[in-house]
């Protein structure tokens, strides 16, 4: 906990420095990248700095930090900490980075408010950052230790044993350990793919494994979107090797026998197919609501897949809405995806996967009918800012690269 007088102080300073994040951040990048270039090409999405969207979930994520040292909310803490501790584990971020980050944040909040920045500011500021610093590092620690990893030592070399065409603009890869079995997973997990580019770089993402988590191989869906799902969809077949991580991720199945939604837009139905793998062969027969929505039937990844698997459930029903097509008669809707006419029960969970826009509005939608907010998970694709908020957005299946 940080001390009282700190807690005045970020009081005092934290609006003028929240309005300052968006002149910071972008500097923060460029000092760190400049003095450490390794960390753009090998760590870093370098797609998502050029847009802008990297900088504003740091941003986002030391404001919200700040706000909860005022305002004292241990679930909203908890839920920061463990989004960016899975995160990065999946990155293999250790303790000896932190100092990086604090030498060029410092430096840049130092350039961009200039003489506001006290010592006393400093200071309070200086505590806040090793407050969430620490707590960030024991949380991935603790990651590490259940993977049973080394801190850091999550990448291994797999082989590609499977390569299917799941919709036009998607590929299923399923790959093996060289020698033995893959490790088992936790259903809505996801991996980091790690792919050498022409220029030298080694650019990293993450994929939601989508088979079921006793099998002794992992299968994960990539979206062409990007420099490194690229480089999958034109490069990667049956017999290459690939660098990937231990699995990590928070977006899991409650335990007990409520009711279930699972909701999700285009490339969000993978940790929807691994979460509904598991339900399956638990043989789990608690109601499940699988909510999809995509462009078009002929666009839709894992089609037959989702319906399949939810077939096998006793308790399960499948509503789809596609924004473009037509009346197939098979229930499906035409437009964006409305809860207003699907009953939910209050003691429902609903784990939600798709693009921010689609996370916002179906949450804010959920928050309409009276499900409480802790009843509510998400994963979304790519940088997220801390906190998917709102009750607005649009619920269609826009792109949002893959998760």
């Amino acid at each position: 906990m940080i001390s009282d007088p700190t807690r005045e102080v970020l009081a005092a300073t934290l609006p003028a420095v929240e309005g300052a994040l968006d002149d910071i951040t972008p500097l923060f990048y460029r000092r760190m990248f400049a003095a450490h270039p390794e960390l753009l090409d090998d760590l870093f999405n370098r797609a998502n700095q050029k847009i802008g969207t990297q900088p504003k979930v740091l941003a986002g994520s030391i404001a919200a930090f700040a706000r909860l040292q005022l305002i004292p909310d241990a679930a909203q803490q908890k839920f920061i900490i463990d989004r960016v501790a899975h995160k990065h584990a999946s990155l293999g971020v250790v303790a000896d980075q932190y100092p990086i980050v604090h030498k060029h944040l410092f430096a840049a909040i130092v350039d961009v408010l200039g003489e506001a920045v006290t010592p006393e500011v400093a200071a309070a500021w200086d505590e806040l950052y090793w407050e969430m610093a620490d707590t960030l590092i024991g949380r991935e620690n603790e990651l590490y230790a259940a993977a049973g990893v080394v801190p850091g030592d999550v990448w291994r070399d797999v082989v590609v044993i499977g390569r299917d065409q799941v919709s036009p603009d998607a590929v299923s890869f399923t790959v093996a350990a060289a020698d033995g079995r893959l490790p088992a997973f936790t259903p809505g997990q996801y991996i980091s793919v790690q792919v050498p580019l022409d220029d030298g770089a080694h650019q990293i993402r993450q994929y939601s494994l989508t088979g079921a988590p006793n099998e002794p191989q992992w299968r994960f869906s990539v979206k062409r979107d990007g420099e490194v799902s690229t480089y999958l969809h034109e490069r990667l077949f049956e017999g290459d090797d690939l660098h990937v991580s231990t699995p990590f991720g928070d977006l899991a199945l409650p335990e007990g026998d409520a009711p279930l939604l699972l909701a999700s837009a285009g490339i969000g139905c993978t940790p929807v197919i691994g979460l509904l793998h598991h339900l399956v062969q638990t043989g789990d027969d608690r109601p499940v609501q699988v909510l999809h929505a995509d462009r078009s039937r002929s666009r839709q990844p894992h089609r037959g897949e989702l319906a399949e698997l939810v077939d096998q459930l006793p308790g399960a029903s499948l509503r789809q809405w596609y924004e473009t097509g037509y009346d197939a008669g098979d229930g499906s809707r035409i437009g964006l995806m409305s809860l207003d006419d699907i009953p939910i029960d209050p003691e429902t969970v609903a784990l939600l996967c798709g693009p921010a826009g689609f996370l916002s509005s179906i949450r804010g939608s959920l928050l309409d009918k009276d499900l409480s907010e802790d009843r509510i998970h998400y994963e979304t694709f790519g940088p997220e800012l801390v906190r998917v908020g709102g009750r607005g957005g649009d619920a269609g299946a826009s792109d949002g690269g893959a998760a």
